[in-house]
């Protein structure tokens, strides 16, 4: 439907009829040459020994000037977009200065610096023997300074919209920078990088006003294709209209080619359209072990299997960190402990992960693993494997390549680290997935993969940044499963961060509370329920929670009102009154009988959890509170938005937690 209103649309004169003159500016020139053209004569001009020896000295130039502009413009462009220093805008301009300087200015810029006369030319000469000016590498050197410019911009473009997730993945799965590098950063910004490359090479092809500035118009050394349309045009106009024209096809060429892909979009998940499963978890083919179904060599893959179960029963790694900065805390844990880590947005939980891995500037970890201080050890070292929320799945790698690149970043034989990888996918039931891409996975396989893939890695210590949140219910429960699965028998410590308390009860051994980078409460999931020791927490376990300070009689409440309580606490000490949502009574009138608490209210929303209803009710009386009813007692009542009802609490239900 939008399409087809954008095409009827009529675009206001006002801004249509400049938009057609400049297309006419623009195309004028064009279709001068065109018009112009002698096509009678057009071989013959082509092909004559001056044009032919012009072209083949341009491309040779050209292409060196892309080879030259490849070497250094690639990592240029790379520092440009990943690491912050100071003067990095300068940097910056002094790539974006050929693009604005007038071509013979450069020209007389690079004389002035690589000349003879120059700042660099008599060293050049005189310890290498090079001389720039006058000379074929002089005729480079001007193409590259004039069109390395548009590799650079349209490779940090590229880099700039590529997640930095994939390399810092990559790098915790034990992969070195210039690994990281050249198996992840490059493949991904591939069209940026071609683009990028066609650019530089169109735009060294047709350099004319800094070539002939810094090299001269020497036939057969610097007189490239452009410096003969030059001299042509003096003595020969229409064959210099006749190589014109050959520049403008090349030059439209590589633009149609392109098809304005400038900045050249990375790679994502969405960029290949094979398609997905019918459903979201697929089941696996009968298999009867690892492997069994994807490799004819089924002893070794059993062997392979039965030496990771044995070293992951073996080895053991204790997890000791303490963490400064943003965030506060000491960590200690057994082998085989899993911590879920949970809090507000902004408590520090991503924070806390980064900083083990070493990856943030923000906070930074004492880190030891078993008997091994890795605190000076880079990312890639570490043996910390992590997984973001979103997987960061390597979208140009199948599943089974994904799952060996660990092992294959610790110099794990190219067959072993495949036969291991397969193992690992087929723990997980998505071995028979292995070898499709990240796009023709379902989200519960993409994030199976994504852990198979960390596994696989032998870490030390497994981060899981909400490695479900992207899950419907159905195939969360089932991934839950495997996961806890899996994580019964890993040797090292597990911290997940989550903002589900099915994934905090179900999965952890303990449960981490943090609010501004502290550790406000570390304990079993059952403690934490019981007696949460923040509102926050409380009300994501599905508890009411009033902050406020003991008195005499019970708790002057932080937003107002008084509860009674059953509980003594020393007055003037703060605390927490937690209150379970079915221990909360709903009327129609004022209650009698034996509850203390009891407030008028309205009904402000009323939500289905399961078989029951949660009634949201606000009172002046009392902060905001969540009774749990059943749809029964709800039609009893004739509850529904804005309701006038009295709700009652008795004393023996309130839970106080001191703070």
């Amino acid at each position: 439907m939008s399409r087809l209103r954008t095409r009827t649309t009529r675009p206001p004169v006002a801004l249509a009829l400049p938009a057609l003159l400049a297309v006419a500016f623009l195309l004028m020139p064009l279709i001068g040459i065109l018009v112009r053209t002698p096509w009678g004569d057009l071989g013959e001009h082509l092909g004559s020994p001056g044009v032919v020896e012009a072209l083949k000295l341009s491309l040779v130039v050209s292409l060196w000037a892309l080879a030259l502009s490849l070497l250094l413009g690639v990592p240029l462009a790379w520092l440009l977009a990943r690491v912050e220093f100071k003067g990095k805008a300068l940097v910056r301009s002094l790539v974006l200065l050929p693009m604005v300087l007038p071509p013979t200015v450069g020209g007389v810029a690079l004389l002035l610096g690589f000349g003879r006369r120059g700042l660099l030319g008599p060293w050049l000469e005189d310890s290498f023997g090079i001389t720039l000016p006058f000379h074929t590498s002089g005729a480079v050197v001007a193409a590259t300074f004039v069109a390395m410019p548009f590799l650079v911009i349209s490779l940090e473009g590229a880099l700039g919209g590529l997640r930095q997730s994939y390399e810092e993945t990559a790098a915790s799965l034990g992969a070195s920078p210039v690994r990281v590098f050249f198996t992840v950063t490059l493949p991904m910004v591939a069209p940026g990088l071609v683009a990028g490359a066609a650019l530089t090479w169109a735009r060294a092809l047709g350099e004319f006003g800094a070539t002939i500035t810094f090299a001269g118009n020497l036939p057969g050394t610097t007189q490239t294709l452009p410096l003969q349309v030059y001299l042509l045009l003096q003595d020969q106009p229409e064959a210099a209209t006749s190589v014109s024209l050959l520049l403008l096809a090349i030059a439209m060429a590589v633009l149609i080619a392109l098809r304005g892909r400038w900045t050249g979009t990375p790679i994502d998940r969405g960029a290949v359209t094979a398609p997905r499963p019918a459903a979201d978890e697929a089941p696996a083919p009968a298999a009867t072990g690892p492997g069994a179904a994807t490799d004819p060599d089924a002893k070794t893959d059993t062997e392979t299997e039965t030496e990771t179960e044995m070293r992951t029963r073996t080895e053991h790694w204790p997890l000791h960190a303490t963490v400064t900065g943003f965030n506060r805390l000491t960590l200690r844990a057994e082998p085989g402990t899993t911590i879920a880590v949970v809090g507000e947005n902004g408590a520090g939980k991503t924070t806390l992960l980064r900083a083990l891995l070493g990856l943030t500037p923000r906070a930074h970890a004492e880190l030891r693993l078993g008997d091994t201080d890795v605190t000076a050890l880079p990312p890639h070292k570490r043996q910390v494997a992590w997984v973001p929320q979103d997987g960061a799945l390597f979208p140009h790698l199948s599943a089974l390549a994904n799952t060996a690149y660990g092992l294959r970043a610790r110099r794990v034989p190219r067959a072993g680290a495949r036969r291991e990888a397969q193992a690992w996918l087929d723990r997980l039931g998505v071995g028979h997935l292995a070898h499709r891409k990240p796009s023709q996975l379902s989200g519960g396989q993409a994030q199976r993969v994504a852990l198979a893939r960390a596994l696989a890695a032998r870490p030390r210590l497994l981060l899981l940044d909400e490695p479900l949140a992207a899950l419907d219910q159905t195939t969360r429960a089932r991934v839950r499963h495997t996961l806890r699965t899996h994580l019964a028998g890993f040797g090292g410590v597990c911290l997940i961060v989550t903002h589900d308390p099915v994934e905090a009860v179900s999965l952890a051994d303990r449960v981490l509370v943090l609010a501004d980078g502290r550790a406000l409460q570390d304990a079993p999931p059952a403690e934490v329920s019981r007696h949460p020791r923040s509102p926050w927490v409380a009300r994501m376990l599905g508890r009411n929670a009033w902050p406020g300070i003991a008195t005499a009689d019970g708790l002057a409440l932080a937003a107002g009102g008084r509860l009674v309580v059953a509980e003594a606490l020393p007055e003037g000490a703060q605390a927490l009154a937690i209150i379970a949502p079915e221990a909360v009574s709903v009327h129609r009138d004022r209650p009698g009988g034996s509850p203390r608490n009891v407030w008028p209210g309205t009904v402000r929303e009323i939500t289905a959890v399961g078989s029951r209803l949660r009634v949201l009710i606000g009172s002046a009386e009392a902060p905001d509170l969540v009774a749990e009813i059943t749809p029964d007692a709800a039609a009893e009542l004739g509850l529904a938005d804005g309701s006038e009802v009295w709700t009652s609490v008795k004393a023996t239900e309130v839970t106080l937690v001191a703070l």
